[in-house]
């Protein structure tokens, strides 16, 4: 037992050391529950993340086995956020083609049917695509070119993929409507920026990749602000 202090009792002493005893077993107590609460949320975070990787491989494995293959020396046009309007100088802009990628928000399903006229088209749905027919557009997509694979999708916040270490040259998107291209790891990222309505001082734009000796150069086309849509 405790000694008392001068000017009181044992059996205060005792009740200190009581009360003591109990907030130390209160507090180990609740650091063991947070430990353990801390324990299951980083299990389940991680179920979650490896749950949403095997998804998106499985997604991928299936997309790839879909792939449309092109040979080398493939001129490949890439349009996006087109939002129901197709105008004329994107269209110009992209013939000579031999195949083109919309990267999502394409507005209206004729949209696919006229560049289909210019080449073999592949396509994924944007966030505004929400009608019965972008129903059977793919969230993502795959195309081979030169023996390089090239990841589609429209915003590149849901990418849930490691590009490089799942074999991918490049990754195309949209959703910005910024213009951008940019290496990563050695892994080309692809932002033709929007072909539709002109969105604040933002440009209006289309891609090229041109796939040659195992490499793709990227090209951005800043086209005329017309206003028209191709009749």
């Amino acid at each position: 037992m405790a000694r008392a202090k001068p000017g009181t009792s044992g059996k205060a002493a005792t009740i200190d050391n009581a009360c003591a005893a109990a907030f130390f077993s209160q507090w180990a107590w609740s650091t063991s529950t947070s430990s353990k609460r801390w324990d299951a949320s980083r299990t389940q975070a991680g179920g979650v993340a490896e749950s949403n990787s095997m998804r998106a491989s499985s997604h991928v494995r299936e997309a790839r086995g879909k792939a449309k293959r092109y040979a080398a020396g493939m001129r490949v046009g890439v349009i996006s956020d087109t939002h129901g309007l197709l105008r004329p100088e994107a269209v110009a802009a992209l013939r000579g083609s031999d195949c083109i990628i919309h990267a999502g928000d394409i507005g209206e399903r004729d949209i696919l049917g006229k560049l289909g006229e210019i080449a073999p088209v592949t396509a994924v749905r944007g966030n505004v695509d929400v009608e019965g027919w972008a129903k059977r557009i793919p969230k993502i997509d795959v195309l081979e070119a030169g023996g390089l694979s090239i990841y589609v999708l429209h915003n590149l916040e849901e990418l849930e993929l490691d590009p490089k270490a799942a074999g991918f040259a490049a990754v195309i998107y949209g959703h910005s409507h910024v213009p951008k291209q940019e290496l990563r790891d050695g892994v080309l990222y692809f932002n033709p920026g929007s072909a539709g309505p002109k969105r604040f001082t933002l440009p209006i734009s289309v891609g090229k990749l041109t796939v040659q000796g195992g490499k793709i150069v990227a090209e951005i086309v800043e086209i005329q602000d017309s206003g028209r849509a191709k009749p």
